[in-house]
């Protein structure tokens, strides 16, 4: 059963950018694309660690801001050469809200 938490309005979070949600055990990273997909990473590259939330998102990818990793934003996996994964949560919108489970 997932519990949602509201955490943002959709146009609060800026198109192709992200908002941080601090949790009591982690921050994530919830990134809107340009068509208005919503998703949740943990706001931490497989890599290095590098925060996710300011790097720069095309498509349905993060580019990490440290190494150039590119995250994809469904799975939470390292695409192309590069391997490994950081957590993935479960968006939607309803409303014009945004809510994550966790």
């Amino acid at each position: 059963m997932s519990n949602w938490i509201e955490i943002a309005a959709l146009e609060d979070i800026p198109k192709l950018g992200s908002r941080v949600v601090k949790t009591d055990t982690m921050n994530v990273a919830v990134f809107r694309t340009r068509d208005d997909q919503v998703f949740a990473l943990k706001d931490e590259c497989p890599h290095k660690q590098g925060p996710l939330s300011q790097g720069i998102v095309s498509g349905t990818t993060v580019t990490c801001p440290l190494h150039n990793w590119k995250i994809d934003l469904a799975s939470g996996c390292a695409t192309g050469p590069d391997e490994g994964c950081t957590n993935a949560f479960n968006t939607k919108v309803e409303n014009g809200k945004v809510y994550l489970s966790i």
